[in-house]
């Protein structure tokens, strides 16, 4: 029970916190509005908000799915082959110092304005760490793990789905955790380059027309959706871990 009430005395003490800022400095509802005001936007503008977060679900959904498939393939392919690490990892630590915001111009330049540049965005987000995560983690298996499997005649293969990978689980759950948080950013970066649907399309449609209530309310909606996602995310990934043992 304490647990339950820690986050919920925090969120309360922000909400003060906010409220005691907007009364003590009057500043104005299109810059900062009141607690209040957004709770009332989030109630009245529902049915608007819920569709554009849907919107952004689904692409946040199918480029989770998409990054961690190839993200899984891809480590599976350089802890098997030294080539492959020789020529492709290079090139993935390579793609990092790309800033991927700067790619959703260009992304939406190929993909168009519709839901694929954004699952693209997404896709590039995530990759990365559930890759590197899950790549570390199979190159660190136990050294006495894969002499006793080589002594007892188990092929490269074999060794590799029966040991490497189970042994690699926790690493890869530690990528899709990580990924579950950074794959919103990618959706919500690819709909302010080029959208007409999402909360990142609602967030500047309200900036552009001064309705900072709306604005802050489909921000609010956006961290209601990563958390559940980071949620769901980390209860699968304890099941798993737990039914593996």
């Amino acid at each position: 029970m304490s647990r339950a009430l820690r986050p919920l005395g925090l969120v309360a003490l922000f909400v003060l916190l906010w409220q005691g800022v907007v009364s003590l400095t009057g500043i104005p509802g299109f810059l900062l509005p009141a607690p209040a005001r957004v709770a009332e936007t989030l109630w009245t503008s529902r049915a608007l908000l819920a569709e554009h977060a849907a919107i952004t679900a689904a692409e946040v959904l199918i480029g989770l799915g998409l990054g961690a498939f190839l993200g899984w393939w891809a480590a599976i392919l350089l802890a098997a082959s030294p080539f492959a690490r020789g020529i492709l990892r290079p090139m993935l630590v390579f793609s990092q110092a790309i800033p991927v915001f700067a790619l959703a111009p260009i992304l939406t330049l190929w993909l168009g304005y519709g839901l694929w540049s954004k699952v693209a965005m997404a896709l590039l987000i995530i990759f990365f760490p559930v890759n590197s995560a899950f790549f570390d983690a199979l190159m660190r298996t136990p050294p006495a793990w894969l002499g006793m499997a080589r002594v007892m005649g188990g092929g490269f293969w074999r060794v590799m789905w029966r040991i490497r990978v189970p042994a690699a689980l926790p690493g890869f759950a530690s990528g899709l955790r990580l990924a579950a948080v950074y794959a919103p950013i990618g959706a919500i970066i690819g709909e302010w380059v080029g959208a007409s649907k999402g909360l990142g399309y609602l967030m500047l449609l309200a900036n552009g027309r001064a309705k900072a209530d709306l604005m802050f309310a489909a921000l609010l909606v956006l961290a209601v959706l990563t958390l559940l996602l980071h949620a769901a995310i980390d209860a699968a990934c304890n099941r798993a871990l737990r039914g593996r043992t």
